[in-house]
């Protein structure tokens, strides 16, 4: 049987998939669409005791609790300041086998682009604020790339999981704060004296 030009275009079509591009400070990111649930403008988000610093609370959305994970704390730079293009990407992650809702901060959406497997590029092994293994891979967004995020990792419930068990050992062991608590009043001593 033969594959008709028509048939071979439709295929190549098929290969291609939708990304939502977004901005975390200044530079361009990019998500699967397939995993974007709606983009929502960024409101009351309720800050939670004993969180990572990247997590910047939670919201209310339509009576869900969701996370929303500051992505540019995660990737070593400094907090996303709030302004009138600001919003949350609300995405869904696999987590135990269970989709889980998580939101992502993002500076401004850009757009929606169309990719082909063979127009993304396997990230650098170093030179990026973002762990490689975050990334899969990277789009050519004209002089500059536009890094494409694998979700499942980046909003990975993992690290959450991991620091909930640590938080749970060391209350459960108050010696083994004391250490640090020594050190900090140490250096407001060496601070003050100075």
């Amino acid at each position: 049987m033969e594959i008709t030009r028509e048939q071979a275009s439709s295929a190549k079509d098929q290969d291609v998939q939708q990304y939502l591009t977004f901005l975390i400070g200044g530079e361009e990111y990019a998500v699967s669409l397939l995993k974007v649930k709606e983009i929502i403008e960024y409101d009351v988000v309720t800050k939670v005791p004993k969180t990572p610093e990247w997590v910047r609370g939670v919201i209310n959305l339509r009576g869900s609790v969701v996370p929303v994970v500051d992505l540019a704390v995660k990737f070593r730079q400094a907090p996303s300041v709030i302004g009138k293009l600001t919003c949350i990407v609300i995405a869904e992650v696999e987590c135990e086998g269970e989709a889980t809702v998580m939101g992502v901060m993002a500076d401004a959406v850009s757009q929606v682009i169309d990719l082909k497997p063979e127009e993304i590029e396997l990230p650098p092994a170093f030179g990026t604020r973002v762990k490689v293994d975050y990334l899969l891979g990277m789009a050519r967004a004209g002089k500059k790339f536009c890094l494409i995020l694998d979700t499942e990792k980046v909003l990975s419930t993992d690290e959450l999981l991991d620091l909930a068990t640590s938080v749970e050992e060391s209350d459960a062991n108050p010696e083994a704060e004391a250490p640090l608590a020594d050190i900090a009043a140490d250096g407001v001593e060496q601070l003050a004296e100075a």
